[in-house]
């Protein structure tokens, strides 16, 4: 009886844990929702800013504030469809929108060399599930739409080679009613081609005060254009993705469901990055931190618990030369029992769930520039934003992140997480930050809960939606005048 009452239990547990890894699954696009942030146009008055100020405190119960978009016809332009952070957070305005009864068409205007049939399948079905309609690019239906439109959002600075590509003759008609929502920090993204008609677009939207500094003085200086009007707004964690977060018995079942698959133990300390696995995301530069923060945990005699890396954002099927390039030097550094790769994947909180620490990507575009100019001008920008550190620290992750870009929006050093220098200057500091973490049990936990509460102050959709309603008025308003 004893066994069968065992066996029972054990039946019993996996069932649940299998229901709840099935909603979070069904939940759609948890990864990248919008949030609030301190948003303010570039070239804002004072008394611009004082309106953002309002708007950031009005309360979550009320009306939808983004209401006054029901019965408008919205398209927006992805330049593809892919698992990363532009699309998603397109998909997840199309979403928003659609929730309060706007009629939103979606194209993707190019198909890349290593784009996954299979992802773009799932997630052209999601968006038509939720009543997104999906239209090719090139077709005369997108032409159509972009002339009736109320709004048209191009998302990435290449969307714009859609403009004049497909539009033509007919680009000064539809570039009034333009909001160009920008996400890239990176120089090759700086061509005419791509930007030429951004001058002339009703604004722009740019997820960080950094990167809007940044192409204000890009683009004039490189290109000799002028910004429009730009907004800056941070983006945030979904109402799904809190609840998850804030549920102390669903994240207790997936932390031991995801440390069983990888194979480490509950006092185990995990370390993760989670992106999709490409030069510039760091993978590289975060294993070789960690191989130093295991020599000076035994240089140091430090008793802690076994640490381990966790890198989310793997592709098992695509074999690139980079993947290979980290898992050999798993191989020759015999840390192969230390490290764990976790293929890509829209949910990831079972992964928030199971770690002790987020590490955010170390380097910027061009991870292997060798001249010290050219290191210096790509890495000084670091991450646009980065969405899953505000996912981590509404798990209640202390985070270890880039001191450069967006991040320093968002991580608090020393309160929040700690710190480091971007690039290849980041790896011993960032070992030392590990060691850190790993030793002090209740400085990780404080850093965990101020996260959390930053992320309940101004990184919640209800934050987010009063913003975006405001930039959405502005530009229709230009676009009717």
């Amino acid at each position: 009886m004893g066994k069968q009452a065992t066996s029972w239990n054990t039946l019993q547990k996996k069932r649940w844990t299998l229901m709840i890894l099935s909603l979070f699954t069904l939940l759609t696009l948890t990864f990248f929702f919008f949030t609030r942030s301190a948003f303010n146009s570039c070239n804002s008055t004072d008394h611009f800013q004082a309106q953002i100020q309002s708007a950031s405190q009005t309360s979550s119960s009320g009306p939808n504030p983004l209401g006054f978009m029901k019965s408008k016809l919205v398209l927006l332009v992805s330049h593809e469809l892919s698992l990363s952070g532009g699309p998603l957070l397109l998909m997840e305005l199309a979403f928003l929108l659609r929730g309060v009864g706007a009629e939103v068409v979606w194209i993707t205007n190019q198909k890349t060399a290593q784009a996954d049939d299979g992802v773009i399948y799932s997630l052209e079905r999601k968006m038509l599930d939720r009543g997104v309609q999906v239209f090719s690019a090139k077709s005369q239906k997108a032409i159509d739409t972009a002339m009736k439109a109320d709004l048209v959002v191009l998302n990435t600075a290449v969307a714009g080679k859609w403009l004049e590509g497909v539009l033509k003759e007919n680009v000064k008609q539809v570039l009034p009613k333009v909001l160009w929502w920008i996400h890239e920090m990176r120089g090759h993204y700086f061509k005419l081609e791509y930007v030429k008609h951004l001058p002339f677009v009703a604004g722009a939207m740019i997820d960080s005060h950094t990167t809007a500094e940044y192409w204000k003085n890009r683009t004039r200086e490189r290109l000799g254009i002028k910004m429009p009007e730009t907004y800056v707004v941070h983006l945030g964690n979904s109402k799904d993705l809190m609840e998850v977060a804030e549920d102390s018995v669903a994240k207790r079942v997936l932390r031991e469901h995801v440390r069983e698959s990888l194979g480490v133990r509950d006092d185990d300390l995990l370390f993760a990055i989670i992106n999709s696995v490409s030069r510039g995301k760091g993978q590289d530069l975060f294993l070789h931190s960690f191989y130093e923060s295991l020599h000076l945990i035994q240089e140091k005699k430090q008793q802690v618990p076994s640490v381990h890396a966790v890198i989310v954002g793997s592709d098992m099927n695509a074999q690139t030369k980079f993947e290979t390039e980290l898992r050999n030097f798993v191989l020759e550094k015999k840390i192969q029992d230390r490290v764990h790769f976790v293929n890509k994947t829209l949910t990831v909180a079972p992964y928030l769930a199971a770690i002790d620490v987020l590490v955010q990507k170390l380097s910027g575009p061009g991870a292997y520039i060798s001249t010290l100019n050219a290191l210096l001008s790509e890495y000084a920008r670091g991450e646009c934003f980065g969405r899953i550190t505000i996912e981590a620290m509404a798990f209640q992750l202390p985070v270890l992140g880039t001191a450069a870009g967006g991040t320093m929006e968002i991580v608090m050093n020393g309160t929040t997480g700690l710190l480091h220098p971007i690039g290849k200057e980041g790896v011993i500091p960032l070992a030392n930050n590990i060691l850190k973490l790993a030793t002090h049990v209740e400085r990780r936990l404080t850093m965990g809960k101020k996260g959390y509460e930053r992320v309940k102050d101004i990184f919640l959709e209800h934050h987010m939606s009063q913003r975006i309603s405001f930039v959405l008025k502005q530009v229709l308003r230009k676009a009717m005048s």
